[in-house]
């Protein structure tokens, strides 16, 4: 039961993932699964509650309840029991989980993002980590080898993923778009906020994602290191080039529509680079 909870809710609310996940062994997709039901869980947190003291209760729940799969009591959430066997199978360390709850009371508030190395980091905690610990159920004698691959294709998966969604980011008065890169172009975040100087404010953005597709051609030149068994935890990186093209051809619009990119394209995409061993 949970672990079909978590491909329900992974296939709803994580398409890429869920796709990528089916490029995995039968025994290790529900783990996989599992992984990213507990991503969605705690990223989703600001989206379901009227004030960020209650975002905190709900972050301290789920660090209590990764606390408890390690000591040993996992009942009480789909989503835990299913992440409790993941846990076991990859060697996942507690940290590791803990750092990503962390990291997600940035979320919580409207406190703009302050510099770009700040980003990098957030990133390096949810996105990138969520790669590592993937790779770490795939191919776990493998996974320390993997650690600067998985840091640059999680910044670039980020970056444009925070782009994409810049429209509701917007409507809920979060700013992502680093300060100080917005500085460079005479802007503040009160600017992308608002949607004033929208043509410097789309200057800004390519700027950004110019930043993460450096950082997907970094990832790239690392790809030959990957072993085919760990690949499929990095495959919903390789659809970080179709989004940026998509948010290039937004440009502006960008701020106000989300840069949607067909399924049939992401499908084909991924079965190619599947089988392409590419990124």
């Amino acid at each position: 039961m949970s672990a079909g909870y978590c491909e329900d809710l992974v296939r709803a609310g994580d398409k890429d993932r869920y796709l990528a996940a089916l490029f995995a062994p039968d025994d290790l997709r529900p783990h996989l699964f599992a992984l990213y039901a507990f991503n969605i869980e705690i990223a989703r947190i600001r989206e379901t509650v009227s004030e960020a003291a209650l975002g905190e209760i709900r972050l301290q729940w789920w660090q209590d309840a990764i606390a408890g799969i390690y000591a040993g009591t996992s009942q009480g959430h789909p989503v835990i029991e299913a992440l409790a066997p993941a846990i076991a199978k990859g060697g996942l360390p507690q940290q590791a989980l803990a750092n990503m709850i962390e990291a997600r009371q940035f979320d919580l508030y409207d406190d703009a993002m302050p510099s770009l190395n700040a980003l990098e980091g957030y990133l390096g905690e949810t996105s990138s980590m969520l790669i590592q610990l993937a790779v770490m159920i795939l191919a776990p004698a493998r996974a320390q080898g993997l650690a600067e691959i998985s840091g640059l294709a999680g910044v670039a998966m980020g970056i444009s993923g925070l782009l994409r969604s810049l429209p509701l980011q917007r409507a809920r008065g979060q700013c992502f778009v680093p300060a100080d890169l917005l500085a460079r172009h005479g802007l503040t975040p009160t600017h992308l906020l608002a949607g004033r100087e929208t043509r410097t404010i789309a200057e800004a953005l390519a700027e950004l994602g110019a930043h993460a597709g450096k950082r997907l051609g970094e990832a790239r030149a690392l790809a030959n290191t990957v072993p085919p068994e760990a690949f499929p935890a990095f495959l919903p990186a390789s659809l970080t080039g179709l989004y940026l093209k998509r948010l290039a051809r937004l440009g502006e619009r960008s701020l106000t529509e989300i840069a949607e990119v067909a399924q049939w394209r992401r499908q084909w995409s991924l079965y190619r680079h599947a089988k392409s061993q590419t990124l």
